[in-house]
C-alpha cells in the first residue's frame, strides 16, 4: 500500500525551537541583519555572547556582550559553561549554555540567533544538528576593506588583521547551509527573513502539529 505519512526517517516531534547562526567575515554586517531580523521576528531572541574584549562606543554589557576578564572566561571554560568557544583577534568568545536555557523557558520564545564565527558554529553544529547556519559574505573583498576603514574606533592595524582574516572566515563556507551576500542591506534582509520563514515551516519542525490533527478523531 503506498501512504504519504512519514517514514521512520523523518524527525517526527524534532525540536521546533529554531537555533540560527549567523556568521560572517568583521565588515560583512550581520551585526545590522541580526537587529532587523530580531525587530520582525519578536519571538526570537539575541544569544549575548561572553568576550575578552573591551566594549566599543556605545555597547552595554549585559545587552550587546557580556564583558568579562581573561580570568573569568577561563573559569567558565573549566566549568563547561558554554556550548561554544574560541579566540577570535586576540580577544576570546562564547555562548553560555544558559542562555539557550534562559530563552526556552521563557513564554512564547521560538528560537534563538547566535552571532559567532566559524569556529563556534562548527561547535554548535556539532552539538544541535538540527541548527541552522548562514554565512553573510560582502559583495566584494574591495567593498569589505572599505568598510572596515570606516570604523573609526578601530586602529589601522586592527583594521588589516580583520581584512586578512577575512578570506579565512569565508574559506568555510561550506559549513554554512546558507550563503547571502550583503550587497545591498534590504535585499539581504530579504533574503534572511525567507530562510527564517522556511525553516520555520520545515516538515521536521511541524510534522508534531499534522500528527495532533490525524489524532484529533472525526467529527461525531
Amino acid at each position: 500500500m503506498i501512504t504519504d505519512r512519514p517514514s521512520a526517517s523523518v524527525s517526527v516531534g524534532a525540536d521546533p525551537f529554531l537555533l540560527l547562526i549567523l556568521s560572517s567575515p568583521s565588515g560583512a554586517g550581520k551585526t545590522t541583519l541580526s537587529r532587523r531580523l530580531l525587530a520582525r521576528f519578536p519571538a526570537l531572541r539575541f544569544s549575548v555572547s561572553h568576550t575578552t574584549r573591551k566594549p566599543r562606543g556605545g555597547e552595554v554589557n549585559g545587552s550587546d556582550y557580556h564583558f568579562v576578564t581573561r580570568p573569568q572566561f577561563d573559569t567558565l571554560v573549566e566549568n563547561d559553561a558554554f556550548i561554544e568557544w574560541a579566540e577570535v583577534h586576540g580577544n576570546r568568545y562564547g555562548t553560555a549554555l544558559c542562555e539557550i536555557d534562559r530563552a526556552r523557558a521563557e513564554p512564547g520564545c521560538a528560537g534563538m540567533i547566535f552571532d559567532i564565527d566559524h569556529q563556534g558554529a562548527r561547535q554548535i553544529r556539532a552539538k544541535k544538528p538540527d541548527s541552522v547556519a548562514v554565512f553573510i559574505l560582502p559583495p566584494s573583498m574591495t567593498e569589505l576593506h572599505r568598510r572596515l576603514r570606516g570604523r573609526a574606533s578601530e586602529s589601522e592595524e586592527i583594521v588589516l588583521r580583520r581584512f586578512q582574516a577575512a578570506k579565512i572566515e569565508i574559506s568555510h563556507y561550506g559549513l554554512f547551509d546558507y550563503l547571502i551576500v550583503n550587497d545591498d542591506v534590504d535585499t539581504a534582509f530579504r533574503h534572511l527573513e525567507a530562510v527564517v520563514l522556511a525553516e520555520r515551516s520545515r516538515r521536521s519542525r511541524r510534522a508534531d502539529l499534522a500528527e495532533q490533527l490525524l489524532r484529533a478523531g472525526t467529527l461525531s
